[in-house]
């Protein structure tokens, strides 16, 4: 008999959870889903090691120039031949990757403070023809 009480005492509070929770109860709205960013770029391994490339498999590079971690020092020309990674005005930070502000008010997209590149020399993903033109340019490594 105690054996059929703990039954229905069981069957009674599992029924009670199923009607609060949708048969009648008050449903709790879903928690927010947070705003989910993605990262701007990603390692990937080749024979030369690893490496970051964006979203298009472009490879990434670091200018020597850059040394504050709060500005890019290639403008104008520069510009054209080594594209910043652009990130949108309202970017915030995504673990390694923070944006930062250039000289001409558009943000861009740096690695732990080094501002980020694609080479006008890079015609397909997987093209790394940027350390070629000069040594001040150094494909970005997820280790450096």
């Amino acid at each position: 008999m105690s054996r059929f009480v703990i039954f229905a005492a069981a069957v009674a509070l599992s029924t009670g959870q199923a009607v609060a929770n949708g048969h009648g109860g008050a449903d709790a709205p879903p928690p927010p889903k947070p705003d989910v960013m993605t990262s701007p770029a990603r390692a990937v391994l080749t024979k030369q090691g690893s490496k970051l490339v964006d979203l298009k498999g472009m490879t990434l590079y670091f200018y020597e120039r850059d040394t504050s971690g709060k500005t890019s020092s290639c403008d104008g020309k520069c510009a054209e031949s080594w594209i910043p990674l652009a990130a949108p005005a309202d970017a915030k930070a995504i673990g390694d990757f923070t944006p930062i502000t250039r000289k001409d008010g558009t943000k861009m997209w740096a690695f732990r403070y080094r501002p980020l590149y694609t080479s006008a020399a890079d015609k397909a993903p997987g093209d790394a023809n940027g350390i070629a033109t000069t040594m001040q340019w150094r494909v970005a490594r997820p280790e450096e």
